[in-house]
């Protein structure tokens, strides 16, 4: 069973996996299939068909937009975007042009990182607090700044080597 605070607002059509819990505040659109055992802190956005593993962390104040896949075992800090357009204009319908962007297992993401779409974001790779992503990050990659450079290499567990 899932845990839903009564100020948040799942569409229908979505699925959650036993044991999830979602905060306060909270929007989860049509098509989103988040799995078992996650935590979606207060005030998260999570789009329409967005996919989310098991075992995930979302911290609050996040926003997750269609487009987006997240595997098993991640870890998204506080306050961080993920982009899906390109060129995005104001008035110019941009949902035929949504660029994929997948997180993989056991990728950390720090606090106010900003994702560019698109991209990839290897396994266990660990991305640092304010970093700007505009490119694939390898799997066991440290990377921070903006844009985000590889700066060194973590194992499993984060600790850098």
């Amino acid at each position: 069973m899932s845990d839903i605070h009564e100020s948040s607002y799942v569409d229908e059509g979505v699925e959650i996996g036993e044991g999830t819990k979602i905060w306060h505040f909270c929007h989860i659109q049509k098509g989103a299939r988040i799995g078992k055992n996650c935590i979606l802190g207060q005030n998260v956005y999570i789009g329409a068909n967005v996919i989310i593993g098991d075992n995930v962390k979302i911290q609050n104040n996040v926003s997750v937009y269609e487009g987006v896949t997240i595997e098993d075992d991640v870890f998204i800090g506080p306050s961080v975007v993920f982009t899906n357009v390109m060129k995005p204009r104001s008035f110019i319908d941009g949902k035929n042009n949504y660029k994929e962007t997948l997180v993989c297992q056991g990728a950390t993401i720090g606090a106010n990182v900003t994702i560019v779409c698109g991209n990839k974001i290897g396994r266990y790779a660990f991305v640092g607090a304010g970093s700007v992503v505009t490119r694939d990050i390898y799997s066991y990659d440290l990377v921070f700044g903006a844009p985000a450079k590889r700066r060194g290499s973590v194992d499993k567990k984060g600790y850098t080597l």
